[in-house]
């Protein structure tokens, strides 16, 4: 009898905490509509006939195309995350994939290339990041790829524990902990969420068969190794907590490679200690973000708050910002 099937007999059957996990996922969906442009993305591919389908997923390790006048997204409860190619001048607009393996050998042979990679903050939903990454192919007038992040026990936990209210550093410390100490003792448990993560090229640190993560998230390690196994990539945007995903995933990055990139934050400024090139925007309103950044300075201070939703007074415009 190997660890796995030992700690099983103590463990709570996935089938009882996947619904929990599903519930908090659809409660992050909706808390993105205030934090991001959902309603631009909704109303801007209705302009093209578009229609976004949030019912099932594709399977694991195939890339979901929809057809023209369906945009395929997660499922609003999908608790494992995606890579979203979003191109707002070609049909389908938005092109699934979940696998990063998938993904990246689309990005090595796609025409336009794939240059920019976003990641998002708050709840982390496909529909967030969607319109976040919607924002700013606008802004480019090119193809990107967007990281969705999968959701599972650890997120849980950071969250509770203010993950969202100024964690700042201390957030991916707590996500990493209690996503090994779910690998020690409910590795069924710790595999929910992190399908993404698990198909990313190369090798990957495990305990009784569930991912541990190496730079506090799961979508820190998948941009990591899109960092270091596929080149091309040259801009990298996050907002709120998707700045300290970008900031963990290249920490070990060679020199050479980080030197190219153009790293864009909104609402979270990071330490800049690469190479890399950095543009940093905090609004003088965004409490959220003078909490999670820890004292690091912004180059940009703007008269806006937290939330990128454009419907929303004093919003950090995102797509203006992207051009500069």
């Amino acid at each position: 009898m190997d660890a796995t099937d030992f700690l099983s007999w103590f463990e709570a059957p996935r089938a009882l905490v996947e619904p929990m996990v599903a519930v908090l996922r659809a409660a992050n969906t909706a808390v993105d509509t205030l934090f991001y442009d959902v309603g631009v993305l909704a109303a801007e591919l209705r302009d093209r006939g578009a229609t976004i389908e949030v019912g099932g997923a594709p399977p694991a390790g195939t890339a979901g195309v929809s057809e023209p006048q369906k945009v395929l997204l997660d499922a609003v409860t999908n608790p494992e995350g995606s890579i979203l190619v979003i191109d707002p001048q070609r049909p389908p607009f938005v092109t699934r994939f979940a696998d990063v393996e998938a993904f990246a050998s689309f990005a090595r042979t796609a025409e336009p290339a794939i240059r920019v990679l976003s990641v998002t903050g708050v709840g982390s939903s496909a529909f967030g990041s969607a319109a976040f990454a919607w924002n700013i192919a606008v802004a480019l007038g090119e193809p990107i790829g967007a990281i969705v992040p999968g959701y599972g026990v650890a997120d849980i936990v950071e969250q509770a524990c203010g993950g969202w209210f100024g964690f700042g550093l201390h957030g991916p410390w707590v996500k990493q902990t209690a996503q090994y100490w779910l690998a020690m003792t409910a590795p069924g448990i710790a595999r929910i969420g992190r399908e993404l993560m698990m198909t990313a090229p190369g090798p990957h640190r495990q305990i009784n068969g569930a991912p541990v993560f190496e730079r506090g998230s799961g979508s820190s390690d998948v941009l990591h190794a899109l960092l270091r196994d596929v080149p091309g990539f040259r801009y990298l945007f996050g907002h709120s907590k998707g700045a300290l995903v970008i900031e963990n995933a290249i920490l070990d990055i060679p020199a050479p490679i980080t030197e190219q990139l153009h790293i864009v934050t909104f609402g979270c400024p990071i330490v800049e200690d690469t190479p890399a090139h950095y543009r940093q925007f905090l609004g003088c309103m965004d409490w959220l973000g003078l909490l999670n950044s820890w004292g690091n300075r912004p180059e940009w201070l703007l008269p806006s708050q937290h939330s990128t939703n454009t419907y929303i007074p004093l919003s950090m415009p995102v797509t203006p910002l992207a051009k500069a």
